[in-house]
């Protein structure tokens, strides 16, 4: 069983241009920023959109516009869980996840819930579960109809911080059982992270990276993957032993490289001193400390210099070196702490 889709879409001056191969177990993370054509991706999917293209699910086509090709979404086998998981308020639980089916209704719905662990729940009103607990059996309703394509629209942004990792853990385990294809979209990247076979990231209705979330973080290509990794990433010229900036300034790192380069610096390796630093680091220059912002037991510095960038650093730093909004501070990058790519 694979996907395979080529698909354009045209709304409002919004152009969607995608080439997706999913393959029978994979479960593929769509991320992007707002209004990079995940969801439209999802519902052009789903036959819900009218499509340019041509999408093939286990050697059916469900769309070809060269021939006037549409399955309508309702015969494709094709299920969508969405955030707000929209459980029939008049319908018990069980009700609700055997809306679906055609035989044996109860039996096979109360089955589903007793291996979730939500079998006390099935004369439960939706109004009455948690938000989690709904989430849950929205997925439910949708797997126990077997489809053979499974697509979830930021399954886990309306649930609250407190649970979210319970239903993330039970998702997966939920999707590990599911034999189909599973596209998440997300724009969570732990969620990505935690729940993804592999990442594919969309820009401006383009795929702009794709690969194994490790692949991904470790290479990023635009700057939305690069704050998703938490990593500084500059764009510039290879000189060999050197990368001339877009910006002008010249960055030393060994083995450059000639042509367009990436250059990924983690925050970890940006060290600040409130004097120059002494020695000979070829990477040092003035900055100012824009914002800082507390994560767990470091705190991350914006700077803005010659060469803008976000600096890690613990709490008794930022005591030492007097750091809050406006601080002038010495930036230094160890040349070897630069990692260069093609561009």
């Amino acid at each position: 069983m694979s996907l395979h889709a080529v698909i354009e879409v045209e709304r409002g001056g919004f152009s969607l241009d995608i080439d997706l191969t999913v393959e029978a177990g994979e479960t593929v993370a769509v991320l992007g920023p707002n209004g990079a054509g995940k969801t439209t991706l999802l519902r052009a999917l789903a036959g819900l959109v009218p499509i340019a293209g041509r999408v093939e699910l286990d050697g059916d086509v469900l769309d070809d516009s060269a021939v006037g090709r549409h399955v309508p979404t309702e015969e494709r086998r094709v299920g969508i869980v969405f955030q707000d998981h929209v459980l029939f308020p008049h319908m018990t639980v069980l009700e609700n996840v055997a809306f679906g089916l055609k035989r044996d209704r109860s039996r096979v719905a109360r089955g589903w819930l007793d291996r979730s662990g939500l079998g006390d729940k099935a004369g439960v009103m939706p109004g009455e579960l948690s938000g989690g607990q709904a989430q849950r059996v929205a997925l439910l309703r949708t797997l126990v109809t077997e489809p053979r394509l499974l697509l979830l629209d930021e399954p886990l942004a309306a649930l609250d911080v407190s649970v979210r990792a319970e239903v993330r853990r039970e998702l997966s385990r939920q999707l590990a059982g599911f034999t189909g294809i599973r596209i998440l979209v997300t724009h969570d990247p732990l969620e990505a992270i935690a729940l993804a076979d592999r990442l594919v990231v969309l820009e401006q209705g383009k795929v702009v990276q794709t690969g194994l979330p490790s692949e991904v973080t470790a290479r990023p290509r635009s700057r939305f993957v690069a704050d998703l990794a938490g990593v500084n990433l500059l764009r510039g010229t290879g000189k060999d032993d050197h990368i001339e900036l877009d910006g002008g300034e010249v960055l030393a790192a060994p083995e450059s490289g000639e042509g367009d380069v990436f250059a990924v610096i983690h925050p970890r390796a940006v060290a600040l001193y409130l004097a120059r630093p002494e020695g000979t680091p070829r990477n040092v220059w003035r900055a100012r400390a824009e914002d800082l912002d507390l994560r767990g037991e470091r705190v991350r510095v914006r700077l803005s210099g010659p060469v803008p960038l976000v600096a890690e650093v613990t709490p008794s730093a930022v005591r030492d070196l007097r750091l809050d909004a406006g601080a002038e501070v010495w930036v230094a990058v160890k040349a070897t702490e630069i990692s260069v790519y093609p561009a």
